[in-house]
């Protein structure tokens, strides 16, 4: 969810450092009509979400102190997954064209919706289109519970530095705490954290403190204090799952550059594309929000999300014909590309 980059830059990132190959490929892409928006597609999924979340809270007062809260529970961390990636769609000006109405539902989604600052997260995400996996650049690279390079894991220090130790190993386990560090992080942004640039600070900060105090309140005005917790445990720890299950395939264990590429290479090389077969493909794009469709969502950050699978075939063809790699492969497989970058990574704390 930006800004000292402001938020039109994540959207057009692509527009002014295209080069030659860039500049013939979004032509195609425009002429194809692949950028045009899509507002049906949006009012019907701002509807879905929308739906099924009001099912969740109405399953959650109605089921009260019962054992089954904790299938409401893992079900409430899919929607609050869902809920992240449409702020997302809103964060890159898939959604609406202008900034005001995207900061406006940004807030109201991610602040207030799933407790986790909009301002923040386009500040951080911006640099990341910018730079993905460019080490010292793209903040989703940068060391501390994981490490990327070698020299990343020989500079570990402390706690961090035996976690890195097995980080391939702890990999999973360690995402049931990344919706919690998206909390921190946002507050820590949102009060003065050094490179953070974020706008409206105090109403972000507001927002955030609504969403928790009424999160908090429901929990323990609906369920006994054991539950609560319970509930909490399985919500939060599952929401972080979800979404670095999502984010995870779509750079780790890819290149990490380091001598200048134009646009269209630093984006493509850094970028993997997760398929399904005839039967999944459907299925894995919406529980990815169209992310399993990385490389083209790189190349043209703004171009609403179903036009995203149809783009594919033209970006990959382009590629091939200028000779560039696009790595495209199955979820287990992006999953174990991704471990295995990070069990490279930490080889020099194991030996």
């Amino acid at each position: 969810m930006t800004s000292g980059m402001t938020s039109s830059m994540i959207t057009d990132t692509s527009a002014g450092r295209g080069g030659s190959d860039f500049a013939r490929l979004s032509a195609r892409v425009a002429a194809a009509g692949l950028m045009r928006r899509r507002p049906g597609y949006y009012v019907a999924r701002f509807l879905l979400v929308a739906g099924f979340t009001a099912a969740t809270v109405a399953a959650f007062l109605l089921l009260g102190d019962s054992p089954w809260q904790l299938l409401v529970a893992a079900v409430a961390a899919v929607v609050y997954g869902q809920i992240a990636l449409l702020a997302h769609d809103v964060a890159h000006r898939q959604v609406f064209r202008t900034r005001r109405p995207s900061a406006v539902t940004g807030r109201i989604i991610g602040n207030l919706g799933i407790g986790m600052s909009y301002g923040w997260w386009m500040d951080k995400h911006t640099r990341h289109h910018a730079n993905p996996n460019h080490e010292g650049l793209d903040p989703d690279v940068a060391p501390g519970a994981l490490v990327f390079t070698d020299e990343q894991a020989k500079a570990s220090t402390g706690l961090n530095r035996l976690v890195n130790r097995h980080q391939a190993l702890l990999f999973f386990p360690l995402l049931t705490l990344a919706g919690i560090d998206l909390r921190r992080g946002s507050v820590a942004g949102l009060l003065g954290e050094r490179g953070a640039k974020v706008h409206r600070r105090g109403l972000e900060l507001t927002l955030l403190a609504v969403h928790a105090i009424g999160y908090l309140v429901a929990l323990f005005a609906v369920l006994p204090p054991g539950l609560a917790l319970a509930f909490f445990a399985v919500h939060q720890g599952l929401f972080g799952v979800y979404l670095g299950s999502i984010f995870a395939p779509n750079h780790k264990g890819m290149e990490m550059p380091t001598e200048r590429l134009d646009f269209l290479r630093k984006q493509v090389l850094t970028s993997r594309n997760v398929a399904g077969g005839r039967l999944t493909d459907g299925l894995l794009h919406v529980a990815m929000g169209g992310l399993n469709h990385q490389i083209e969502h790189h190349l043209f950050p703004s171009m609403p999300t179903p036009n995203l699978r149809r783009s594919r075939r033209l970006v990959r063809e382009f590629c091939t014909e200028i000779g560039v790699s696009y790595h495209e492969t199955g979820l287990v497989r992006s999953w174990a590309e991704s471990l295995g970058q990070l069990r490279t990574a930490s080889a020099p704390l194991r030996s």
